[in-house]
């Protein structure tokens, strides 16, 4: 939440800082702000609340600097107006600061700096960097930003502006992204690669604890206690125009269209035909190693926990072995026992995601092992657990994820065979999920054709003010991130039920103008589930069912939206059947005129509690 963009060179920083803030808005968008520093014309500062191009509107003419830093914010503390934009200063305007994260100790230092007579013009935490900077009588601006900082107590990437100091900025993190690119005789800082890629593709990730000094020559890591470490840039195998949305009318569109190579990708290398296994590496475990998982534990936040929950059943289903999701929001504050014999897998898209982040530390504290699930490469959770499955994905940028999510079913689709197959999954079987796996990029590609004919169902589902989503065993999770998927993007309430559950409360709420989206595959439930649809028709409930070709709906037929997708294995279904449920919440925002790539209140990565 929230981007930071930086630049020292040659060039004027203020274009190529908004233009890096454009590409970082997914992170946070309820304002925004720029600070450039030039030799003997000191600081200069505007932001303003709203999007980048009210920014853009609003810069004076003469802003002139070729060391800057900028940010997008998603409000904490305060609210979204000019004063609480970033970049915030010190009194005099010497010091300015662009932080993402949350200083938990903001109120006491806010109190103290009140009694020495200092006042905070802004509700936020930030502001209080900036003081504690230019109080500090270090005679570097390195030494400075490290005696604030051993004041401070929480989350932070920062970056450090001083009037004094006009060839540099000052960056540090802890538990927020920041990654430094390496330019020729420029360099860049990002909270993102989104803002990185057009000028470079060398990075440095910074780790958690870590300081940089950036130059136009170059840059230097080193401690907070400025002992100097060893960060080597690195050469990242990116296509810039991946982060483009092209003729796209939005990232989210162009994310869902990209999902069958998306899958192609996550699949390459990873499929044992002859053994009807796969190989994942990355774990750095061996089939000794698996047998003796006893128990699996899947953490993740939003979707990602969604998809985690698919993930479990699949795996307890293969593997035969007891396997769960938690939200990794609520896991570490229930003080959970972590057991020696059991797999810990953490998922996130970003690798930043704060809860899940901070629950991986938790269970390597007690000693348990976790493997990570991530798209981003060099990313905290992936640097945190060491181990895990590279998703492939290719960027996201969407708020909403879609290719990501699917990306993560195919993750856990590997690892439960793998697991499965080292216990007592038969070959067969093993080869029969492998042949479907690889079917999933074709079969997806048919899916999204249907896109066409989903228009008009999503326009009466628009229409609704509230909605249910309802499945049955592998369909329930399914039916939970239709449902998160629908709301994230088109504002309206929708809300998701085990379709067993109806009679037990839910059904009082049906009527004729509350739409029910099931999700019937046709499985050894499938007589179950239409019995529940025809409970819903006789109360006059709309019907819009996600099934197979040949399941009967009986005499209720001709009275609902059937939509059909395409049979895999039966473990396998379920990833399909998401599909549908992404392009119904597209449309229908869409047809309601929502900002889908930023919707309202949210952000992409969520990387405070």
């Amino acid at each position: 939440m929230c981007g930071i963009v930086g630049y020292v060179g040659s060039e004027p920083a203020a274009p190529l800082l908004l233009e890096g803030l454009g590409r970082l808005e997914h992170r946070g968008y309820d304002s925004a702000g720029v600070a450039v520093l030039s030799s003997g014309k000191g600081l200069k500062v505007a932001k303003k609340a709203g999007r980048v191009r009210d920014l853009e509107a609003a810069l004076p003419k003469r802003f002139n600097g070729k060391t800057g830093i900028g940010h997008t914010r998603w409000a904490t503390h305060g609210p979204a107006n000019d004063v609480n934009a970033h970049p915030h200063t010190d009194a005099k305007g010497q010091v300015a600061v662009v932080h993402n994260g949350i200083i938990d100790n903001a109120s006491a230092l806010r109190s103290e700096l009140a009694d020495q007579g200092i006042d905070l013009a802004s509700d936020t935490d930030t502001e209080v960097i900036a003081h504690l900077i230019a109080a500090s009588d270090a005679e570097t601006l390195e030494g400075r930003v490290s005696q604030a900082l051993a004041r401070i107590e929480g989350t932070y990437g920062l970056a450090v502006l001083h009037a004094d100091f006009p060839d540099r900025i000052v960056v540090a993190r802890n538990g927020s992204p920041l990654i430094i690119g390496v330019g020729d005789k420029e360099m860049h800082v990002a909270s993102d690669m989104a803002a990185l890629v057009r000028y470079t593709t060398t990075v440095v990730h910074l780790a958690d604890g870590e300081m940089a000094t950036l130059t136009a020559h170059g840059y230097t890591t080193y401690r907070e206690d400025l002992s100097a470490t060893d960060r080597v840039a690195k050469k990242m195998d990116i296509d810039p125009t991946a982060y483009d949305a092209g003729e796209h009318e939005s990232y989210m569109h162009k994310e869902m269209l990209e999902q069958g190579e998306a899958v192609e990708r996550t699949l390459r290398g990873r499929l044992d035909e002859r053994f009807g296994t796969s190989h994942l590496g990355g774990l750095n475990m061996d089939a000794r190693d698996l047998r003796a998982i006893k128990r699996v534990k899947i953490l993740g936040c939003g979707s990602a926990y969604y998809v985690g929950q698919m993930g479990a059943m699949l795996i307890e289903e293969l593997a035969r072995v007891p396997a769960d999701a938690e939200a990794a929001s609520e896991f570490r504050y229930r003080n959970p026992i972590i057991e020696p014999d059991t797999l810990y897998v953490a998922v996130s898209q970003s690798g930043e995601t704060v809860d899940t982040l901070l629950a991986a530390q938790e269970i390597r504290r007690k000693g348990g092992r976790v493997i990570g699930l991530v798209n981003v490469v060099g990313s905290a959770l992936a640097q945190e657990c060491g181990a895990g499955i590279y998703l492939h994905a290719g960027p996201e940028v969407a708020v909403a994820s879609t290719k990501a999510l699917t990306t993560m079913y195919v993750g856990f689709s590997l690892l439960a065979l793998q697991l499965g197959r080292v216990r007592d999954l038969s070959i067969a079987d093993g080869k029969r999920l492998v042949e479907g796996l690889k079917d999933l990029p074709r079969q997806i590609e048919e899916v999204l054709a249907l896109e066409p004919t989903l228009v008009e169902v999503a326009r009466r589902l628009a229409s609704a003010e509230s909605l249910f989503f309802i499945g049955r065993v592998r369909g329930y999770p399914v039916a939970r991130e239709g449902a998160q998927k629908f709301k994230e993007v088109s504002y309206r309430h929708a809300e998701a039920y085990q379709t067993s559950e109806l009679k037990h409360g839910p059904l009082a709420l049906i009527d004729k103008t509350v739409p029910t989206v099931a999700i019937v595959p046709d499985d050894e439930l499938a007589d179950r589930n239409v019995a529940s649809l025809h409970e819903i028709a006789a109360r006059g409930g709309p019907l819009v069912v996600i099934t197979h070709p040949g399941v009967d709906l009986g005499e209720i037929r001709d009275h609902v939206v059937r939509i059909d997708v395409p049979r895999n294995e039966r473990e396998l279904d379920p990833i399909l059947m998401t599909i549908p449920l992404q392009m119904l919440a597209y449309q229908a925002a869409a047809q309601l005129g929502r900002d889908i790539d930023k919707p309202r209140n949210l952000a992409k990565s969520v990387t405070v509690e």
